[in-house]
């Protein structure tokens, strides 16, 4: 395989591309969650079935995948595990859109737009409980405790943020200490495990944890930039979430740090408007480059996760690795 080339634009990144290295045992992934996500009983079975074309991207299962190809080979274990990831990632989404209210994801009607809250929380739940049923299969115990630990820090952040909903004088490191929870702590998790079942020891699994750890809070604070100025036709899901449910995120953090004290009281009665502030904070994300701001620093830690992974022998799996970072900056869904 050629060097995979970095996307020249926002608009031509396409994950799978970067996915050449594993289509083989993605696919094998793939067959896990058709035949995990599925149940004898319709009304269970028609719901996981549907959540399991919600989470999209599989960039949690890939990176488990690409960082054991990069270290060793792909064991059954690494397949199984991808798939447990991937389960809990859907049930945090099912979960997501309840507390969002959001009606789309990945250009369809959301698990509660479609059945309701009820029913899309008893399936986040079901999600989790055979997602760690699944981990247990194992013959070690250490998946299903690393994926406790992430998965009760993933949580604790979205408890957390729910608490500094409103807060708009919430700190930057306040903010980075809940996204490292709530996102990152995962893709930690799944390059730990990558890293772990490959046969590599603990300082590098740990090494390789900090790599995905570094990555979700890049796709993170990305995130946090395309519910401000992102199009639903292009992301595929509701936006505007974040202001809906007053979540500081790192552009409005910035915005009223940088804003004058006078100034201040009226951004403030503005941010407490909810989504159709949208476009009236532009002025003030302009003025004060708060959504460039917050593009740099999600630069800093992809070109972090960059640099751990160029330090890898080189191969067609550590090739991606090295560029992923990057390229997932340009995404716009």
């Amino acid at each position: 395989m050629s060097r995979v080339s970095e996307p020249a634009s926002r608009e031509t990144l396409r994950l799978i591309d970067f996915y050449q290295p594993i289509t083989q045992s993605l696919a094998q992934v793939e067959q896990i969650l058709r035949r995990e996500m599925q149940s004898d009983f319709p009304a269970v079975d028609a719901m996981t079935r549907y959540g399991f074309r919600m989470g999209g991207k599989r960039l949690r299962p890939a990176l488990l995948l690409l960082t054991a190809q990069t270290l060793g080979q792909v064991q059954s274990a690494h397949l199984v595990l991808a798939a447990v990831v991937e389960m809990i990632h859907t049930a945090t989404l099912v979960h997501d859109d309840v507390l969002d209210g959001a009606d789309v994801r990945r250009h369809r009607p959301t698990v509660n737009r479609q059945w309701g809250n009820r029913a899309s929380i008893l399936l986040g739940d079901y999600l989790f409980s055979h997602a760690f049923y699944l981990a247990a299969t194992l013959d070690s115990a250490l998946a299903c405790r690393l994926i406790g630990r992430a998965t009760n820090r993933v949580c604790e952040g979205e408890i957390r943020q729910n608490d500094s909903c409103g807060n708009w004088e919430l700190s930057e490191d306040e903010y980075y200490s809940l996204i490292d929870a709530k996102t990152a702590e995962l893709c930690a998790c799944c390059c730990h495990l990558g890293a772990h079942y490959a046969g590599a020891g603990e300082d590098e699994s740990r090494r390789w944890a900090h790599y995905g750890r570094l990555i979700g809070m890049a796709f993170q604070i990305v995130d946090d930039i395309l519910d401000m100025e992102g199009r639903e036709a292009e992301t595929g899901k509701s936006l505007g979430t974040d202001l809906a449910q007053q979540k500081p995120t790192l552009p409005t953090i910035h915005a009223v740090q940088q804003t004058p004290p006078d100034d201040r009281p009226t951004l403030l009665e503005l941010l407490k408007t909810g989504a159709n502030a949208r476009g009236a904070l532009e002025p003030y994300f302009l003025k004060h480059g708060s959504l460039e701001y917050a593009r740099q620093k999600a630069l800093a830690f992809a070109q972090q996760a960059t640099q751990i992974a160029a330090s890898a022998p080189v191969s067609e799996a550590q090739r991606v690795l090295e560029q992923l970072p990057l390229a997932l900056l340009k995404r716009t869904g």
